[in-house]
């Protein structure tokens, strides 16, 4: 093994399987599937999504307001991380080296939604003058900066469903480089909005199975028909070897490889053969120094949707033949878009500190085009060295990350 290890010491999670590692971790082991019927969306084409349950900013102090939805996910993670990491917002011995890394595909969609409201129903001199400071993409990076009084480099990458799996590979590369010893990074997302909502509908991206939304999202199915929207932030702290050390922290993992590529095909489906997610997944491979049967776990994009769970099991297939365990916990938690790299990349160092590979809900008829060893029903317990986690999105974005025990 010859990747460079970025130590993960603590994660925190917010998402529709609960607020905080415990609740989400229960929720994804035991399969729960979490779609409803939200009454906000009735009268739009598709009116279920997995939203975060007993959510309240009010925790996060006064300014919280002055924030979209998607940045309070982040920074209510973030804090979470950080305290699982042992570590204290603003208690730096040298603030310029600790990074912030926090992608998202939408950003404030919500803020940017009504505002454009008030703009054609009230006029311009009623729009308000945070619009920009809440709905930009890099704003959740930007607050959780300011929260924890990091002055290193602060990050947002825009790479659709891939922005929080690209977050943790280029804290990686920071820590890797030396700009950083400290690392916080992982994506958020709140896109359910009308016109989120409305658009993925009008591209038959989502589910229409609105008569049982619990069994709407159901990864590698042969009865899946799309996504169900989903929202929420993961987020992790990365560290040196040495910054950790010096401090007496032990890893729950490491981050030892990470892989990116470009389909260069379309803008909204994979390539057929799945070239793109193959050159990460070699990729991030290669950078962890690792060969195929080493890994004992995928976590797999796994969407839901036709196109993405045949091509992508394909690709795990071809380079890590049948005996790995592959599951998506999209399942549960649904799709949250540019939180769903950092989200899954959290439930893979869960499932290598406890031993434990989630199931994927829903699944029940696995489609007989995929021929990998898909977890189903329950949780499935073992040793697990080595978890590989896929994040595509549009554009063609492809990010591989490798976790090691």
């Amino acid at each position: 093994m010859s990747g460079f290890p970025a130590l993960v010491t603590g994660a925190g999670l917010v998402t529709p399987a609960g607020v905080g590692v415990k609740a989400n971790w229960d929720t994804v082991s035991a399969g729960r599937p979490t779609a409803a019927h939200l009454p906000e969306l009735d009268g739009l084409p598709v009116t279920m999504a997995c939203q975060v349950p007993d959510f309240s900013p009010r925790e996060l102090g006064h300014g919280s307001w002055q924030w979209d939805r998607f940045t309070q996910f982040a920074v209510v993670a973030a804090r979470e991380a950080l305290d699982q990491a042992g570590l204290t917002r603003g208690g730096w011995a040298d603030s310029s080296r600790v990074a912030v890394i926090i992608g998202s595909g939408a950003g404030g969609t919500a803020t940017l939604e009504a505002q454009h409201r008030i703009l054609l129903e009230e006029g311009p001199s009623s729009v308000s003058p945070l619009t920009l400071p809440m709905g930009l993409v890099n704003m959740a990076a930007g607050q959780v900066a300011i929260d924890i009084s990091a002055n290193g480099p602060c990050l947002a990458p825009c790479t659709a469903c891939a922005a929080g799996a690209s977050a943790l590979g280029i804290g990686r590369e920071l820590l890797r480089q030396g700009v950083a010893d400290v690392v916080v990074a992982g994506g958020a997302e709140a896109p359910i909005t009308p016109l989120y909502v409305s658009s993925f509908a009008r591209m038959r991206a989502l589910s229409r199975r609105a008569d049982d939304p619990a069994t709407a999202s159901r990864p590698f199915d042969a009865g899946r028909d799309g996504f169900v929207l989903g929202e929420g932030a993961g987020v992790l702290v990365l560290e040196t070897e040495e910054h950790a050390a010096a401090r007496g922290a032990r890893p729950l993992a490491r981050l030892t490889g990470y892989g990116a590529s470009s389909d260069a095909h379309h803008v909204t489906s994979p390539h057929p053969e799945g070239r793109g997610a193959e050159l990460a997944m070699r990729a991030a491979l290669d950078d962890a120094g690792l060969a195929a049967g080493d890994v004992d776990y995928v976590n797999a994009h796994g969407t839901s949707t036709p196109l993405n769970d045949v091509t992508e099991a394909g690709v795990v297939s071809r380079l890590l033949g049948d005996r790995v365990a592959v599951s998506s916990t999209k399942g549960v938690t649904g799709h949250p878009l540019g939180a769903a790299g950092a989200v899954e990349a959290a439930y893979c160092v869960l499932a290598i500190r406890d031993g434990l590979i989630p199931p994927t809900a829903g699944l029940v008829d696995p489609d007989p085009r995929i021929e990998v060893d898909l977890v189903r029903g329950s949780a499935r317990t073992g040793p697990v060295r080595a978890a590989l986690s896929n994040s595509f999105g549009f554009g063609g974005q492809n990010a591989t990350l490798v976790f090691t025990a």
